[in-house]
């Protein structure tokens, strides 16, 4: 389903994107794609979700929690032309994996759900503003030409780095906050958040505002944000199964 919001992205931002100069090289603006190409791939992307979404455990629960997410899927890539802070939209569309995860696990959101989807989710949408803002950062002449707004041209020059600074503190307390709520009783998970924090410190700190380069290698390190969290989780349940055990 992400890539069917990427793909869903590039048909709504074809025109845009043969105007700059990062993304005039893409499929569909440069031509080597045509729209018709697009949108059949974008059926096939759509049926794989559904194969997967119907394979989960608790179907009608699972089914209906999916099916909400198609307008934010659908309507995200509209939010550049219409308010200031489309990052955030996003942050709200792609992190919807933190509700379908407990979801299919325990069948509802409800009870302890909430405690540890809701922090889980806040953490990933501020996530995203850092990625996506410092990412935003390379077309923001070519935005701001066309008429086009982001987190990147809202925040400016001097406010992105102590507005990213803060959203990586709201990052690394809403997962610190959702492992609480989980059970995480051992030092392992929030050590490993502190490490995914600090990259993002690194990310922020490092970045040059004004560096395509500089900028697409920080939006290409978030993998290691997402390696650190994912192996936080596995240690923590493993710190717990030696607890127990002793």
């Amino acid at each position: 389903m992400r890539g069917a919001g990427c793909t869903i992205n590039d048909l709504w931002d074809a025109p845009y994107d043969a105007s700059v100069s990062r993304t005039r090289s893409r499929p569909l603006p440069s031509g080597s794609l045509t729209t018709h190409q697009a949108i059949g791939f974008l059926g096939l992307q759509m049926v794989g979700g559904l194969a997967v979404l119907v394979s989960l455990p608790h179907l009608e629960y699972c089914f209906w929690l999916g099916v909400a997410s198609l307008p934010l899927v659908g309507v995200y890539p509209l939010m550049k032309r219409v308010m200031d802070y489309p990052q955030l939209v996003l942050g709200l569309t792609f992190n919807w994996g933190a509700f379908m995860g407990w979801a299919a696990t325990h069948g509802s959101l409800g009870g302890e759900g909430w405690g540890v989807v809701l922090p889980l989710y806040a953490g990933g949408v501020a996530w995203t503003l850092v990625y996506d803002t410092l990412y935003a950062h390379q077309d923001k002449e070519d935005d701001a030409k066309l008429g086009l707004r982001s987190t990147a041209l809202t925040f400016g020059e001097g406010g992105t780095k102590p507005v990213l600074l803060a959203c990586s503190g709201a990052a690394v307390a809403s997962w610190m906050l959702a492992g609480y709520n989980v059970g995480y009783t051992g030092p392992w998970y929030y050590g490993g958040c502190s490490l995914a924090g600090a990259h993002l410190v690194w990310q922020i700190v490092t970045a040059d505002l004004g560096d395509s380069e500089n900028l697409a290698r920080r939006f290409r390190s978030n993998g290691v944000v997402g390696g650190l969290m994912f192996g936080s989780c596995v240690a923590g349940n493993l710190g717990n199964i030696m607890l127990v055990a002793q």
